[in-house]
């Protein structure tokens, strides 16, 4: 069975950038509509999902993105795409910093640093080209009809939280369902970067290490400290479905500030 050893971690402290847009921000004067009651965008998704090397390295915040890429292909644009690990390994390595021949899980990564380069450079994709995503917006956490957007309209929120050490038993997996367990040991073991695939009234569908979890809404209040909304093209494409209902010039305009970091490297 596997231990606490196959579950890496690996996002690092969340950071506050100004230039990331604020999906709070954007509605300002807005009245959205509720979002749906409930969505699964995992049922079109096919075994395996892969652990994407978090098994071995810290590259949770690469992975995630991986994972995200084959929710938008198996429901927009299908085949789903799955990276085979040495993709993954190379975004790890140019988003993140990773040296391989320095051995060891790696330095983790910061979530706004990895979304800002593959908003700007690209992930390695597998057919040896570049996946960029159009934008990334910030959804704050405590609005949870604004999570539920972002995963409704985006495919995935891409999420980042404080693992408590109840999650990670030494001697066995993390359990299927994620939820606060009073009493129980919830001080902080790392951070950890997954995407939300889906929800409903209970809780969301968590994809990581290759594997479906559930987080119920109470743990996500409790544990989650970062949000974002991701704007994939082929997405929009097929689905019409914005963050925040932008059109896609709105949300260029909103990056400009993250990509003339860019252009001025």
């Amino acid at each position: 069975m596997p231990t606490q050893s196959n579950f890496k971690l690996g996002r690092l402290p969340r950071s506050f950038d100004p230039r990331v847009p604020h999906m709070s921000a954007l509605l300002a004067g807005q009245t959205p509509q509720p979002p749906p009651a409930a969505v699964d965008y995992t049922q079109k998704l096919t075994a395996p999902l892969g652990m994407m090397l978090n098994d071995t390295l810290g590259d949770c915040t690469c992975a995630a993105f991986y994972h995200a890429i084959q929710v938008w292909t198996a429901n927009a644009n299908p085949p789903m795409v799955t990276a085979p690990d040495a993709t993954v390994e190379q975004l790890y390595i140019q988003g993140d910093g990773y040296k391989p021949a320095e051995g060891g899980e790696g330095p983790g990564g910061n979530e706004q640093k990895l979304l800002t380069y593959i908003l700007n450079k690209g992930a390695p994709a597998p057919d040896g080209g570049r996946w960029r995503i159009d934008a990334f917006v910030e959804v704050d956490p405590r609005n949870t009809d604004d999570v539920k957007r972002a995963i409704a309209d985006c495919g995935v929120a891409y999420i980042g939280f404080n693992v408590p050490a109840f999650l990670m038993p030494p001697n066995a997996p993390p359990p299927a369902v994620w939820d606060v367990q009073p009493g129980q040991d919830d001080s902080s073991v790392g951070g950890h970067a997954v995407v939300l695939a889906g929800y409903d009234a209970n809780g969301a569908k968590v994809i990581s290490w290759g594997q479906y979890y559930t987080m119920t809404w109470a743990f996500f209040g409790q544990f989650v400290d970062e949000v974002y909304a991701l704007a994939d093209a082929d997405w929009i494409a097929a689905t019409g479905d914005t963050p925040g209902g932008l059109t896609l010039a709105q949300l260029t305009a909103q990056m400009a500030a993250l990509k003339a970091e860019a252009s001025s490297a």
